[in-house]
This record gives C-alpha cells, structure tokens and sequence, in this order.
C-alpha cells in the first residue's frame, strides 16, 4: 500500500501528464496540420483564461462547503477527458473552440484542487506543507516532461493522438482520485450567516486587503506572461524550419524535447522554493521570477538554432525559475495566509486572477498584437515579437517592486505550514 506522500506524488504527475500532452505542441497541430490561422488560434488558448476566471472560484467554493474535494477533483478529470476525446473529430476552428472550452471548463479548476487536496491531506497528517509540498508538486512537472516527451518522440507532436494520450490519462485520474484520503468541506453552514458566507463567498474578502489585492492584480499580469510562453514557445522554434539552414536541426525536429528543458529546470526551481521563501520572502521571490521573465524572453528574442543555440537553451533553463518562483511559491503564500475555512477558495482565487484574467487577457491580445504588427506576408517577426514580451514583463517587475508592500519574518515561514 502506497503512503500518503507516495499517493499524493502519483496524483501531482498523472495531473500534468494530461495537460502537457497536448499544451505545448497544439500550435503546431493548429498551423500546420489544419492550417488554421493565428488570430482564432489566441481565441482557442484563451478559453483556459475563460474557464479559469470562474471555475476554480466556483468548484473551491463547492469543495470548501459541500463536496469532498478529491470526489469533485475525479469527476472534473473525467468530464474533461470524454471533451478531450472529441476533439479529434473536429474539422473547423468554431467547433474546436468550444470542444476545448468544454475541456477545459473541467480541466483548469483542477489545478487549483489538487493544491487543496494536497494541502488539505499533508495538513491532516501533520506535515509541514512549506517543505513537503514542493518535492511531491515536482512530480507534476515531470509528467508533463513525460507527456512532451511521449508526444514529440512517438511522432505526434502534430497529430490528433495527442488528445487521445491526453484523455487516457485524464480517465486514470479521475478512476485513482477515489482512493484518495477524503478531502470533506471544510465548514458547516450556519443558518444564521449572512447570504456571502453561505455562498462560500468569504475568500473574496481577500481583495480588501491592499497587500492581498495588489498579489492578485500582479497574479494576472504574470499569468499573462506564463501565457505567452506557453502558446508559442514550441510555434516559435518549429518555424527556423522554414530557413533552409536550420530545417534539419535538433531544435527543429526536437523543438518539444528543447522546450522541456523548460520542466526539467522546473524541477530543480522547485526544490530551491522553501529555502527562497524563507530567507528572502515572497516579495523577492516574486521579484526574482518577473526578472526571470525578462530574460526567458529576451534570449528567445536573439536565439537561434546555430550560434545562438545557447540562448536558446538558457531561455529554458530560466522558465524553471520564473514559473515555479511565482506559481508554486503563490500557492504557498496564499496556504499560509489565510484561513483553512477558504483554502479551497482562495486557491481558486489565486487561480482565477493567474490563470483565468491573465491566460484570457494574454491569449486575446497577443493574437491580435502579433497578427496586426508583427505578421508580415505570413511570416512572423518573432525577434521583435519576444523584445516586447520581455519590455512587459520588465514594466511589471518595476511595478511590482514599488507597489506590494510585505515585511519578510522567515519565522513566520518556518511555523505557517504546521
């Protein structure tokens, strides 16, 4: 029988596995095996921004009063992967929208609840979530490197099979959740309460507060970044093929497998988390992670394939950094600020700001900026494209800096996840 740390661990991977079957290699089933365009491909990856705004708002609400969230967790993964199984048959850009909005409707919430459930089971049986947490939330990371992987060298980096991988996956999980520990609500509804409390509405409480508020508001301007990469990284790299000099180079026929050095840095950034909290905070830490942004578009701005391989590489290794560095540490930093009575819900938060308003904002206005100014005759300018991304993410980071005030006390880090 596995323990609950082995458990926990499996769930993390098999969460992953299903998204990074398809979220990294889907622009090049978009452009080149339909040939569809780049406008309505923005409008396709902004329906995790859509489903991510009310979603894991509305589900942590559910599991925080009504349901226990790892029975909530297993029917949204089955739901999204009979949505998942679909798509295939799909043949024009309207009716995939709303298949993978469907999907991911069930899909996103996901994210934050397997936060919950994990935070939720560690907490029952007396662990420390601060250094516990960030080893089993690894495994995630290296399933979807296992799922990137088994996409691009099975071929089907731009093939429909990596839909069906995806939901293969999504059933497994769903079917595993049920054997987890049980997650039940965390607060009974008292009759006498007011109309907000008895919606689970508490959590949104959480925007009075200035320090709180002006975290959600960055959240989203850095989900917007974390957007960005995701929806053209593998485009972005696969496209040197159209240069005679770089068509048959690794980067080209093994853009996935560059681009998961991305989550194999992850892995390393992650184990560093409780350490970086502790001595510098979150307010560095997310200071560290805008400026990592910076630098993971910039060096894509001059990479390429041959002599500027190794900024490339480099804009890889940094993703580690600025992804876990805002997204894990985020997570913990609302854990241990806020009551066990909203976890559920201010994870959904978190989530809806990040991944919801910043993936939605992200997805529609970088389509449009990149077909309007940066799209020439069909070809993408992607130099200048990434040098503005990264003159967004260098405006944030100065903003950010200026305006979240937070006093660090690793004291109080070291005692917030008993």
């Amino acid at each position: 029988m596995m323990n609950i740390k082995n458990k926990l661990t499996l769930m993390s991977f098999l969460q992953f596995f299903v998204w990074g079957a398809w979220l990294i290699t889907v622009g090049n089933y978009w452009f080149a095996t339909k040939q569809w365009s780049g406008a309505e491909f923005g409008a396709i990856f902004s329906t995790l921004g859509l489903s991510s705004i009310f979603m894991p708002a509305l589900t942590g609400i559910i599991a925080d009063r009504w349901i226990n969230a790892e029975k909530l967790y297993g029917f949204l993964h089955i739901l999204s992967g009979l949505a998942l199984c679909y798509i295939p048959q799909v043949d024009n850009p309207t009716t995939f929208y709303w298949v993978i909005f469907a999907a991911m409707l069930c899909y996103m919430p996901t994210i934050s609840l397997s936060n919950s459930v994990t935070y939720n089971i560690l907490k029952t049986n007396a662990y420390d979530v601060v250094k516990v947490f960030p080893p089993i939330r690894v495994w995630g990371t290296i399933g979807f490197i296992a799922a990137m992987w088994l996409v691009n060298l099975s071929g089907n980096k731009a093939s429909a099979n990596m839909f069906y991988i995806s939901a293969f996956s999504a059933f497994i999980l769903g079917i595993y959740s049920f054997t987890l520990p049980k997650c039940p609500p965390q607060k009974r509804i008292d009759e006498h309460a007011s109309l907000s409390k008895k919606l689970g509405l508490d959590a949104f409480k959480l925007f009075g507060t200035y320090k709180m508020a002006i975290f959600f508001i960055f959240s989203m301007f850095l989900g917007a970044a974390l957007q960005l990469t995701n929806m053209y990284g593998d485009v972005f790299l696969s496209e040197f093929g159209k240069m005679p000099e770089y068509a048959n180079s690794i980067v080209v026929t093994k853009s996935t497998l560059i681009m998961s050095i991305s989550q194999i840095s992850e892995t390393l950034f992650i184990l560093v988390i409780p350490f970086a909290l502790k001595r510098f905070g979150i307010k560095q830490v997310m200071l560290i992670s805008m400026f990592a942004w910076v630098l993971r578009f910039g060096w894509f701005a001059y990479g390429n394939p041959a002599g500027g391989l190794w900024m490339i590489i480099m804009s890889c290794i940094v993703y580690g950094m600025a992804f876990d560095f805002f997204n894990i540490s985020g997570s913990l930093f609302i854990e241990t600020s806020t009551d066990s009575s909203i976890r559920s819900s201010a994870q959904g938060l978190f989530m809806m700001m990040s991944n919801g308003f910043g993936a939605f904002f992200g997805g529609i206005i970088s389509g449009q900026v990149i077909d309007h100014f940066f799209t020439h005759g069909g070809v993408r300018d992607w130099h200048n494209i990434w040098l503005s991304f990264a003159a967004y993410a260098l405006v944030i980071t100065i903003a950010f800096a200026i305006m979240f005030k937070h006093e660090h006390n690793p004291h109080d880090v070291a005692t917030a996840g008993h």
